[in-house]
């Protein structure tokens, strides 16, 4: 119980994603939550939640950098 502050945080991160103006923005905040929510799965031995996680931060930051490049003016 005293982990779940871990998952607490990650979720308020998540919600503020969405008021990012930004898809860049969003997906990085995104990922950061799932990072959090990675470490929260870590802490409380889910490998499930481990697993979902790191491959949600891992697509959230790629598409994060590729929808910033492509909106840069040329």
């Amino acid at each position: 119980m005293k982990n779940d502050w871990i998952g607490w945080l990650a979720t308020a991160v998540f919600m503020t994603s969405y008021v990012s103006k930004s898809p860049a923005m969003l997906r990085r905040i995104q990922a950061l939550a799932s990072c959090l929510w990675l470490t929260y799965g870590i802490m409380i031995h889910s490998v499930p939640m481990i697993v979902a996680n790191a491959l949600v931060a891992a697509v959230a930051l790629y598409s994060s950098f590729n929808a910033a490049k492509s909106s840069r003016p040329v």
